[in-house]
């Protein structure tokens, strides 16, 4: 590549830097607590999650019982069974969106041990849904998502250009202690980087939304049950009551005749007698058991398969466990502690550079304006066209790069404009 094409790569490489260096530690140091949360949570929660080991097992139908008797005004939604000895059973709610209040159940016992409040289809609990919320939104809600999309739309393109740099530079230039510090450790986080970059889209609200709509067109998308769908037009006002009662054989059914192996499993209650059970393996280590089968009359009335998802369902799947650091277990978590603490070294580095080549220590500006005149005019119309793209499939970085160019041009004008100092005469 032209000399041209180098420095304004590096001009570029290092404005998006500071621009998105905040957003990016931030979701860094938050990904890496969110990484360590499995421990802090087993722990924090033991009284919960942890009870005596017994050879005697009550029927999981007692067991949910002697939940809906400690809230007998709430609609019970779910039960999570013990997945191994020593742990609890959950027996979950209906709540105000995600949250759904679950009693802990001992297996073989039947008491209950106590009440807590778990999130989303993988049932965190309270500590780590706080630090997602954080990880995700800064504790803002919709609105903060933005920063987190912000970070995922540019580290892909920060990181590129950084290697673009370090295989580009001339091998006579000398480069400064930090500068290669900085640039090493992006060729070992460059993977990792991309990696996040790309499950944190799919996660994200304006690009996710495309992701999704493609995933659609091209017939992508992860199957999903539809035992009930027959029933949606029936009258849900006076919906007649499940009883736990029928649990017992929902399990056996499910562990006979549908296949259903995994030692972690969520059996859903119909919203109301006559319609189909869901049972759902969520197991998220490697390999993944995510299958799922639907029981009405007593019989495996539909089921969905890991094994027949498309591949690029498959792919969404292990992409997200393993961003979350479920996939591979421990060494999962090792991996983000890893990557993410590299990418906080990263960006403190960038911003020692930055600070130790300010304008007021006279160095200037660390690449003058105007370097995109000096690249062939055809080279740079396919950039264009491929930035222009890129831009309308993730909103965020268009936007932002339009808002980029927009300030640089006007901070050019104005210096432009401003006086020159007269030199003094000898």
């Amino acid at each position: 590549m032209t000399e041209s094409w180098r420095s304004l790569v590096r001009r570029f490489h290092f404005y998006a830097g500071v621009l998105v260096g905040p957003f990016v530690l931030i979701a860094a140091l938050t990904g890496v607590l969110y990484a360590a949360t499995p421990q802090l949570e087993s722990w924090l929660y033991s009284d919960h999650l942890r009870v005596p080991a017994s050879e005697q097992t009550v029927p999981l139908s007692e067991q949910v019982k002697a939940a809906v008797a400690t809230r007998p005004d709430d609609q019970w939604v779910a039960v999570r069974p013990s997945p191994g000895p020593g742990e609890t059973t959950r027996v979950l709610f209906a709540g105000d969106g995600d949250a759904r209040p679950t009693v802990f159940v001992d297996p073989g016992t039947g008491a209950v041990v106590g009440t807590l409040d778990t999130y989303g289809t993988s049932g965190v609990l309270p500590l780590r849904t706080t630090i997602d919320e954080i990880h995700r939104n800064l504790l803002l809600g919709e609105p903060g998502r933005l920063y987190s999309e912000l970070a995922a739309s540019w580290l892909w393109v920060v990181a590129l250009g950084g290697v673009f740099l370090w295989f580009s530079r001339r091998r006579a230039q000398r480069v400064k202690t930090t500068t290669k510090r900085h640039a090493t450790l992006g060729l070992w986080v460059l993977a990792g980087a991309l990696f996040l970059s790309a499950t944190g889209l799919t996660w994200s609200t304006y690009a996710g939304e495309n992701v999704a709509d493609l995933r659609a067109a091209l017939n992508w998308s992860t199957p999903a049950l539809g035992g009930n769908d027959d029933h949606a037009g029936h009258d849900m006002s006076d919906p007649i009551p499940v009883f736990p009662g029928e649990v017992d054989s929902v399990l056996e059914t499910a562990r006979t005749e549908g296949g259903i192996d995994a030692a972690r499993i969520e059996i859903t209650a119909p919203p109301m007698a006559g319609m189909a059970w869901y049972v759902t393996e969520i197991e998220r280590g490697w390999p993944t058991q995510v299958d799922a089968i639907a029981i009405s009359g007593g019989e495996v009335s539909e089921q969905v398969r890991f094994s027949d998802y498309p591949l690029a369902a498959k792919l969404a799947r292990w992409g997200i466990d393993a961003h979350m650091g479920v996939l591979f277990g421990w060494p999962n978590q090792i991996l983000l502690l890893a990557l993410g603490l590299g990418l906080v070294t990263m960006v403190v580095l960038g911003y020692r550079m930055w600070w130790l080549r300010r304008p007021t220590r006279g160095f200037g500006r660390p690449v003058p304006r105007g370097q995109w005149r000096k690249v062939p005019r055809a080279q740079l119309v396919v950039v264009l066209v491929v930035a222009a793209a890129v831009g309308w499939f993730i909103p965020l970085f268009g936007l932002s790069l339009l808002a980029f160019l927009a300030v640089d041009a006007f901070l050019g004008t104005r210096r432009q404009e401003q006086p020159q100092p007269e030199p003094e005469s000898v």
